[in-house]
């Protein structure tokens, strides 16, 4: 063979200024009858350069696009930044610039290395979420939900980061510590901004049957709603004349409660706990119960601890006193943080009244063998009510349960319920660098939204945006200060800045109409592209992310603005690339690998086809740098073959009568295509996809260098590799391509098998001798194991290797070789 150098050095710029020059990645509004295909991978943080999981994610979503585009659907594949938030910010404060700044100089970066790594993006549509032009609409979005009662503002408990100074939604608290900074969380009460999200829990729960996602994401989305039928009960504390509601779903146990627990981060906690001599046990308790891992708490195995509240509440349904205690083993999460506690029907509530001597009663019969204490307790199972009511004893405790929550319902003591672990979405944060609320505060006239044509309320600029335990945006005076729009009186801006999970809940739907400047979108262009065909991303975004922009398309659905009710018909999730410790990849661990090294040393189609090869994409793998160079070793072989079978062998076409080298040429390049389309179509199983591109190209070489093939054949069968490449390494594949077809392979359908060359009548018998391929033969198709050893120990070129020897075993794979083992 004539050598050839790949350079990728000079090969992979040619091929993004072409793209660029050309605006080949750009698609219009226009409909036209080609199927849509709407391929988005989430959006990225820019804070700092892109890390190697960016390079595996866009790679993910670039070779999907391809595919698709090659298959004949018209492809939207766009790219944005979610700029707002504590990923920026904090970055912003780690380096010593402003968040406009530090943000830019990331943006700037990611551009850089996303046109270096070829991806084919519609650059068209790109932007921001920190900018006005995009954030005017996350406002207006954010004023529909007010005005129909989906966001408000109350008095609540938050979970709080002394940290990061900012309030945290109950999803960013991971173990009683910040998701984002791992400092430990406290509980302040504050006025914030909510987002009623509950509203649309059933639907949220209902409708995952309705998409195509991995069945364990939609679990861990079931579980986080938490759905669970009941009935809520209120037991009355009659020193604060409060009801304290509880929801639980065995209200046939009503009458065995005999004390009353509340959650460490119940807002009344310290309320009750005045004037109780307790107070300092009470808050030492609290705060350090939140230090602990929820899991922890909830373990049926740990031991059961709190303190005495000094205040009882009654029971409504026979009257009794029961004490109030704060214990960490009830969450916040569940219910209403509060529970009567039946310690003679409950195992975590029996540990709590053994350990403080409390009174156990049972009020369900069970048989004398069911375990428990002497007295059989505590028994969860079913069985007659005892210890009740006189209406309901003797009743089996299941048939019971309707009549006990239509009693308590006549009697106004409780009623029917459903109830969410799900809690309404808290997305006030007291950070600067965020999309601002609309709302202004009049004395005269209270909350008031700002109107829609005075719209976007931008942020200010503020030199002193650290965290201080308010918004940093309540210094900025002459920002605060402002008219109502109802009155015309003076008024204050809110100062609290949105979530930045609100940015990226519908970035999905401006991308459809990135640049209309009379609206958010034009409904008719988001229909024809919405609902986005295949979402790609972590994750680890499956509760947060994942939810809210499901609610949000809700939402907009029922207020009118779009069509859909879904925003991802297709999630994938891919997994995570490991340093070659087998350890995730961090500066601490000093494992971290720059996607920017390798391109430099391997060229950008080296890394894009590695991380895609590396492994299963949905599972974490680890890096081998080894392997990167067994891939650029392949891309090498591929490039320089079909770069010296363009120039040296004539452009003919394929024969009709094909045999030998040429029918084999011929066969694998139709299983290849065969292959590598299911593999793409059904389930993204790109490594082994890559693989057979591999096979193909090694039949190819085999038959280059020691075969007798046709030109027809083997450019027919190199030109195929190529095309089957371009979706993991389009720089290569381009090169191969041209110069083998002289034609652009992008512009090309993606290529058909022809079942003509896949039913075989016979295959290529692999013949080894200690596992070393000595020969290759046409075998039958339908040949027996033993046939097919006749086969081998006949060929002539097996002879010399087994001459004098003892053949010790001979190994078969049906349809693929006989391997002789001799000594």
């Amino acid at each position: 063979m004539t050598e050839l150098s790949y350079t990728p050095s000079e090969i992979e710029p040619r091929w993004q200024e072409i793209w660029e020059t050309e605006r080949t990645w750009e698609v219009g509004n226009d409909e036209d009858d080609r199927e849509k295909s709407y391929v988005l991978v989430m959006l990225p943080y820019p804070s700092g350069e892109p890390h190697i999981g960016h390079l595996k994610v866009y790679s993910v979503g670039d070779a999907v696009a391809h595919f698709h585009r090659r298959a004949g659907k018209r492809v939207l594949n766009p790219m944005g930044y979610d700029a707002f938030g504590l990923p920026a910010e904090n970055n912003a404060i780690k380096t010593g610039q402003h968040p406009r700044d530090s943000t830019a100089k990331s943006i700037a970066s990611f551009q850089r290395q996303f046109r270096e790594w070829g991806i084919s993006i519609d650059w068209t549509r790109e932007f921001g979420t920190h900018e006005p032009t995009y954030y005017r609409w996350t406002q207006w979005i954010f004023l529909q939900l007010f005005h129909h009662g989906l966001a408000y503002r109350k008095d609540s408990a938050v979970n709080w980061c002394p940290n990061d100074a900012t309030v945290l939604a109950n999803e960013q608290v991971v173990d009683g510590r910040c998701e984002r900074c791992g400092h430990e969380v406290e509980i302040r009460q504050l006025e914030q901004w909510f987002f009623r999200i509950t509203d649309y829990a059933d639907r949220l729960v209902e409708d995952l049957s309705t998409i195509d996602w991995p069945e364990h994401v939609k679990t861990m989305q079931r579980n986080w709603i938490g759905r669970s039928e009941g009935a809520e009960v209120n037991f009355r504390c009659e020193d604060l004349g409060i009801d304290y509601p509880v929801f639980t779903t065995r209200p046939d146990t009503l009458f065995g409660a005999t004390f009353f627990v509340m959650a460490p981060e119940h807002p009344d906690i310290e309320r009750l706990a005045q004037g109780s001599g307790n107070e300092e046990a009470v808050r030492e308790y609290v705060n350090r119960s939140l230090t602990r891992d929820k899991e922890e708490r909830g373990d049926a195995d740990r031991q059961k601890t709190g303190v005495f509240l000094g205040r009882t509440v009654t029971n409504p349904v026979n009257g009794e006193q029961l004490p109030m205690y704060v214990a960490d083993y009830v969450l916040m999460e569940y219910g209403t943080g509060a529970i009567m506690a039946v310690p003679g029907h409950d195992q975590r509530d029996y540990d709590f009244a053994t350990a403080y001597d409390l009174p156990i009663r049972r009020v369900v019969e069970g048989a004398p063998e069911d375990g428990g204490d002497e007295h059989g307790l505590p028994y969860p199972g079913d069985g007659p009510l005892v210890n009740s009511h006189p209406d309901f004893d003797g009743t089996p405790n299941r048939e019971a349960l309707r009549a006990i929550v239509d009693w308590l319902d006549r009697e106004g003591k409780g009623h029917q319920s459903v109830n969410y672990r799900l809690r309404d979405w808290l997305l006030s944060r007291q950070r600067y660098w965020g999309c601002p609320i609309p709302i202004v505060h009049c004395d005269a006239c209270g909350i008031v939204p700002v109107p829609e044509d005075e719209l976007p309320v931008e942020l200010p600029d503020v030199e002193d945006y650290a965290p201080k335990g308010r918004s940093p945006l309540a210094a900025a005076e002459d920002w605060v200060a402002t008219t109502c729009p109802t009155c015309g009186g003076p008024a204050r801006r809110e100062t609290d800045t949105m979530d930045t999970f609100v940015d990226s809940s519908w970035y999905f739907l401006r991308y459809c109409d990135p640049r209309n400047d009379e609206a958010a979108w034009d409904p008719r262009i988001v229909a024809q592209w919405s609902p986005v065909d295949q979402y790609i991303g972590g994750v680890e975004h499956a509760i947060l992310h994942l939810l809210y922009a499901r609610f949000f398309v809700k939402a907009l659905h029922d207020l009118g603005h779009v069509s859909h009710d879904e925003p991802f018909s297709r999630l994938f999730t891919q997994g995570m690339i490991l340093g070659e410790d087998g350890e995730k990849m961090s500066k601490s661990r000093g494992n971290v690998v720059s996607p920017r090294d390798i391109a430099a040393e391997f060229g950008v189609d080296t890394a894009r086809c590695y991380v895609l090869f590396i492994g299963p994409p949905d599972q974490d793998a680890k890096w081998d740098i080894e392997g990167v160079g067994g891939v650029h070793r392949f891309l090498t072989r591929l490039w320089r073959l079909s770069a010296t079978v363009a120039q040296e062998l004539p452009d003919h076409p394929v024969p009709d009568e094909l045999s030998g080298d040429d029918l084999a040429l011929m066969r694998k390049a139709h299983w290849a295509i065969e292959k590598v389309t299911a593999d793409m179509a059904g389930r993204f199983a790109f490594n082994t996809a890559i693989a057979a591109v591999m096979e193909l190209t090694n039949e190819c070489s085999r038959a280059y260098n020691v075969g007798s093939p046709s030109p027809g054949p083997l450019r027919f069968a190199l030109a195929t590799a190529a095309s089957l490449l371009f979706p993991f390494a389009p720089h290569t594949a381009s090169d191969a391509y041209e110069r083998l077809t002289g034609d652009r392979v992008w512009e090309e359908p993606w290529p058909a098998a022809d079942p003509d060359f896949l039913d075989e009548d016979t295959f290529e018998l692999v013949c080894q001798v200690q596992g070393k391929v000595r020969d290759r033969l046409q075998a039958p198709s339908s040949a027996t194991p033993e046939e097919l050893k006749a086969l081998a120990l006949g060929s002539e070129k097996l002879a010399p290797y087994l001459e004098g020897k003892t053949i010790v075993k001979e190994i078969v794979v049906p349809g693929k070789l006989v391997n002789i083992v001799v000594r």
